[in-house]
């Protein structure tokens, strides 16, 4: 896996996540995208993917690469997937954009229950070897990362960079409140 060195100080990082959905919902979902330089919001972008799609990856390269997006060095994602079972290319979407892709999760996933709920979507096999490809989730703090293009180090340095308060990285925390906000009318629970 090759690695990016950070200068001393992270900034510039786009968070992604999905808007809330109802579970009968077919079709596209809203998906935000946040830059944050270090922890201050500097620009909201907004796209669509595919409810258990196989898109996420591809639209969420094209926001960054065309809206000029030229300053944001990072990008993180709340889990390898959006949007349902629409999962993220961790990897190709750090080839994509050349820069490195962290998720966060609050939780060590549960691999069983998901590849259970995976088995129902067409084309499971795809969906499950991406996953894979992922690699075991490795903790940092109280969070689980998983990575592509840093260290776990530098992983550690992005998280702090980025955190104001709590423990979720504002680049997420935001895209979450704005996705809510935007699709019911009020921003609620946990990024």
């Amino acid at each position: 896996m090759s690695t990016l060195r950070w200068p001393r100080r992270l900034s510039n990082v786009i968070g992604f996540d999905d808007a809330p959905f109802a579970r009968t919902h077919r079709g596209p979902v809203a998906l935000v995208g946040t830059v944050c330089s270090g922890t201050r919001l500097d620009i909201v972008v907004r796209g669509e993917v595919t409810r258990d799609g196989d898109d996420a990856t591809a639209v969420m390269a094209n926001l960054v690469r065309n809206k000029s997006l030229v300053h944001v060095r990072g990008v993180m994602l709340q889990g390898l997937t959006t949007a349902g079972f629409n999962v993220i290319d961790l990897h190709a979407l750090h080839a994509m954009l050349e820069m490195p892709v962290l998720v966060v999760m609050r939780h060590f996933p549960r691999f069983d229950s998901f590849f259970h709920a995976l088995a129902r979507v067409p084309g499971a096999e795809a969906r499950r070897a991406l996953v894979e490809q992922a690699g075991t989730p490795e903790k940092v703090g109280p969070l689980y990362v998983q990575r592509a293009g840093l260290s776990l180090d530098e992983a550690a340095r992005m998280l702090e960079n980025t955190t104001s308060h709590g423990v979720i990285p504002e680049p997420l925390r935001l895209a979450h409140l704005i996705a809510g906000g935007m699709t019911t009318g009020k921003s609620r629970g946990r990024a």
